[in-house]
């Protein structure tokens, strides 16, 4: 059985408000994933370089040196999660209760 408390990683005694930042918490996190891996495998030679060493090689680890010239050739551009969702979203909080109402 899926226990959504636990997915959500609260007590079954979390308010309303524990609940709403406990998603955008998680949310953020899998945003931050979801961007970096579309990163690397949208970029040919980045996506070359995990093929054959994994993350690893990518942050030049990986046992053995670098894998490429530079180490600082193959950084990841992190922006601040809040304006990549104000951005995507067009200004409005996906996470408020009435988001769902403004699209219909």
């Amino acid at each position: 059985m899926v226990d959504y408390y636990e997915i959500l990683g609260v007590w079954r005694e979390a308010s309303s408000e524990d609940i709403k930042k406990a998603h955008q918490k998680l949310a953020l996190k899998k945003f931050k994933q979801v961007a970096e891996v579309c990163e690397v495998l949208s970029d040919a030679k980045k996506r070359d370089i995990y093929d054959k060493y994994g993350k690893e090689g990518l942050n030049g680890g990986g046992g053995g040196g670098s894998h490429f010239d530079s180490p600082f050739e193959f950084g990841f551009t992190f922006y601040n999660p809040d304006d990549v969702f104000r951005e995507f979203f067009g200004g409005r909080d996906p996470f408020s209760f009435d988001f769902f109402e403004e699209l219909f």
